[in-house]
């Protein structure tokens, strides 16, 4: 493909830019939370943790319906939806209602990502799908840098209200681009028969092993960003660096270094395969994370940038695999990807902090290099490439 990017790269990394913008703005600005409702650092966590198991619980069905409806419809009603919530969780009067109003966000992402990660899966195919995850991976580390920064700013000058007042309307804007960009579904086919259809697609699904193992690689992936970037502002807001909610906002730049490795990765796996690329970014993450251990706030942030320059590569070789290896149902499969997903980063909400409460962050980077060597380890044993693979070909909307 040459010239300009095709509409529908510039329409799913948009997509993916709205569903991360909302989905991590409270990483910025927990230890304000924790001071206004006065929780502590588990109960603050929460804000993160919350909107995470409302997707897993929602990411298969997302599928499915996906599966039956279409792709463009849902992304973009998901996305304009989604503003709703996002301005009540800034009129949140407590923390309860804050963690309510952060779990029915949770309850519509999966109408987002999930069908944009089908959508490459039917439009694209081969090489063209690995360029188009990587799109939606740019995409998603800009929404998740552009979210907790723009909080992180806002509450600064004007509040955190504010800064969630801001991601609403942000999150119109990209669902109008989304309508007037991405083009309609051309090689769609709906999953037909009703339940029993339903069903069968995830009895084949659970039974593809390199399928499950994908899932369990995503499972580590986001269960590593989660515990890492919501203790990470615990430990740089207090001594020595002492780092302040708008700096701590920016602190989350880092994650711009994941968009560029991303885009040279995807076109490094093109020519050596997803695995080698795959255990080259998680050799990565795993050196960088240990720079976060000094006392040295330029060498902690250069390591957070080298661990999300890895984590975000891992993203998009997964999202391109399952797009790439899944015959049919392919939002089911992504569906079934997110769940395990999402109840990654739910658990890297949780686990962690049970460490850092008694070991502080040493015990924290601790377990998330154990969880980077088992997805290593799962990706060397059943990311081989296949016999057969698919040819590249990606048709343009006409």
């Amino acid at each position: 493909m040459t010239g300009l990017p095709d509409r529908r790269y510039i329409g799913v990394a948009v997509g993916g830019f709205a569903t991360f913008l909302n989905l991590y703005p409270p990483q910025a600005i927990l230890p304000e939370i924790a001071h206004e409702f006065g929780v502590g650092v588990l109960q603050a966590g929460l804000t993160i943790t919350t909107p995470l198991l409302a997707v897993a619980c929602v990411a298969p069905f997302a599928g499915t319906i996906s599966d039956r409806l279409g792709r463009k419809t849902l992304i973009v009603g998901a996305a304009c939806l989604l503003a709703v919530p996002t301005l009540l969780v800034a009129a949140a009067s407590g923390l309860d209602a804050m963690l309510l109003w952060r779990f029915v966000q949770g309850l519509m992402l999966p109408f987002m990502f999930t069908v944009c990660i089908a959508y490459i899966g039917d439009e694209c195919l081969g090489a063209d799908s690995i360029r188009a995850a990587g799109f939606y991976s740019v995409g998603t580390i800009l929404g998740g840098f552009s979210g907790r920064m723009i909080v992180g700013v806002v509450s600064e000058f004007a509040g955190w209200r504010m800064g969630f007042v801001a991601i609403a309307v942000t999150s119109l804007l990209a669902a109008a681009f989304v309508g007037l960009v991405l083009p309609r579904e051309t090689r769609f086919v709906p999953l037909r028969g009703g339940v029993h259809s339903a069903i069968d697609a995830y009895v084949e699904h659970l039974r593809t092993a390199r399928l499950l193992a994908t899932c369990a690689i995503g499972f580590g992936m986001l269960f590593i960003n989660v515990g890492c970037y919501t203790y990470v502002n615990f430990y740089l807001a207090a001594p020595p660096f002492l780092l302040g909610p708008s700096q701590l906002g920016f602190v989350f730049g880092v994650y711009l270094v994941g968009a560029v490795t991303t885009g040279l990765a995807s076109r490094l796996a093109v020519r050596i395969g997803r695995r080698s690329t795959l255990l080259l970014a998680v050799g990565v993450a795993a050196a960088s994370l240990l720079l976060t251990l000094t006392s040295n706030l330029a060498l902690v942030i250069a390591g957070l940038a080298g661990m999300s320059a890895g984590l975000f590569v891992v993203q998009s070789m997964s999202l391109g695999f399952i797009a790439a290896t899944t015959r049919r149902a392919k939002s089911t499969a992504v569906g079934l990807y997110m769940t395990t997903f999402y109840i990654g980063g739910a658990l890297g909400g949780l686990l962690p902090g049970l460490l850092w409460t008694r070991t502080g962050w040493p015990g924290v980077v601790a377990l998330l290099l154990a969880m980077l060597t088992a997805m290593a380890a799962i990706g060397l044993h059943y990311w081989r490439p296949a016999a057969n693979p698919r040819p590249a070909a990606c048709r343009r909307p006409s």
